[in-house]
């Protein structure tokens, strides 16, 4: 695959590898439920300008878990459309409560996806 991913499926293994950081998600899950609050409300509200707080939002609070906790560089500066669509699916995995057992899971992938 040489870090070339064409499916979310492929690519899911990759980005768990770097969320593995508990405050990093927490951020990440912060952020996206904000951005989904202001988003919401820029559609009640008839305000565009929400729009741009939701992303302001989901990828501030993201960065900051990546820059500061994960230490790593996000996932969406070279894949931003996987990335974007990852991001909803750990946000799911962790409202179900499932994002230790997926880590869990996924362990025997994880550090060399890590490393490489």
């Amino acid at each position: 695959m040489n870090g070339q991913y064409s499916t979310l499926d492929e690519f899911w293994p990759f980005y768990v590898s770097q969320h593995l950081n508990p405050t990093n998600r927490r951020l990440h899950f912060v952020g996206t439920t904000m951005g989904l609050v202001f988003l919401a409300l820029s559609v009640l509200l008839f305000a565009p300008a929400l729009i741009f707080a939701a992303l302001i939002a989901g990828y501030g609070f993201a960065w900051v878990g990546h820059f500061f906790f994960e230490k790593n560089r996000p996932a969406t500066f070279t894949y931003p459309w996987l990335s974007f669509r990852a991001d909803f699916r750990m946000y799911a995995t962790m409202w179900r409560g499932e994002m230790s057992a997926e880590i869990e899971r996924l362990k025997p992938q994880l550090s060399r996806l890590r490393a490489g």
